[in-house]
């Protein structure tokens, strides 16, 4: 369950790891440009630079197998009792209350691809489109449970109701079934109390809202510390900290651009907020 947009600062993070020139062969799609809709408002921004696009069944068993093939073990769901250092990348874990709870879904669609990141978004959720590899495009939305249930869990028919996205999906025919996880809870472990020998890494440390398109950089970058700091057996709570440095500017801007959406205002937002500097705002800071 991803997006699966790739910020530009992908690119050094691979090749730190020596996969860029595996990451290139698997042919990603170029993404240049960020549309943001709000019903009748729409925005459109050249990206500062070239974004990718590559499926998480390209891009995880690239990464597994590079980890496996460097002598890292896979442990599956949990670690045998004992074994450390552990870098911990199981995803997601959360509860939310019955009723306020947040739902992701997301499939793809073949059909004429584009260059650009685009997020629709609507009352009680949002659907981004963006291009990956093959000619495919991944639909990836996120929406309330009362939205959700309104429309019995149906994602075709939610998507088919915002009247711009279902416009922008028309020309393209779904490929696989819907994917769908849940609930959605966005926090950030990097300031609870360490565990020695556990490195938390991707969104078993944080999870950011999926708008920002920052999440895979996140999860690229930070088990790649999880690694190393796993490697060098250092202490988990100095780990934790350069993670906090990390991603407390764009966690911080992505809850305040959460609750202009949720107070009803996305369109005040967008006139009034620029969209290359929403993007740069939401960006981990990598240096």
């Amino acid at each position: 369950m991803c997006g699966e947009f790739l910020s530009p600062g992908i690119l050094p993070q691979l090749e730190q790891l020596g996969l860029l020139e595996s990451f290139l062969a698997a042919e990603p799609a170029r993404i240049h440009r960020m549309v943001l809709n709000y019903g009748r408002v729409e925005k459109t921004a050249k990206l500062p630079d070239t974004a990718y696009g590559l499926s998480r069944f390209v891009l995880d068993k690239l990464l597994y197998d590079a980890a496996v093939s460097a002598g890292a073990q896979a442990a599956g769901a949990s670690a045998p009792p004992g074994v450390a250092p552990v870098v911990l990348a199981t995803g997601r874990r959360a509860v939310a209350p019955r009723g306020k709870r947040l739902f992701g879904f997301k499939s793809h669609y073949r059909g004429p691809v584009g260059d650009a990141v685009e997020l629709y978004f609507f009352r009680g959720g949002y659907v981004g489109v963006s291009p990956v590899e093959s000619g495919l495009t991944n639909i990836c939305g996120l929406a309330s449970e009362d939205i959700l249930r309104n429309w019995n869990f149906r994602f075709d028919d939610l998507v088919a109701s915002v009247p711009t996205l279902n416009r922008r999906i028309s020309p393209l025919t779904r490929e696989m079934g819907w994917l769908s996880t849940g609930p959605l809870v966005f926090r950030t472990e990097s300031r609870k109390n360490p565990v020695e020998g556990l490195y938390p890494a991707g969104d078993a440390l944080a999870f950011i809202d999926p708008f920002t398109g920052s999440g895979m950089l996140i999860a690229v970058t930070t088990g790649s510390m999880a690694g190393s700091a796993a490697a060098q057996n250092l202490p988990v709570r100095d780990y934790l900290q350069k993670c906090a440095g990390l991603l407390n500017r764009p966690f911080e801007f992505s809850s305040i651009f959460r609750r202009v959406l949720t107070a009803g205002v996305p369109s005040l937002l967008a006139r009034l907020t620029p969209g290359v500097l929403l993007y740069r705002l939401t960006r981990p800071r990598l240096s």
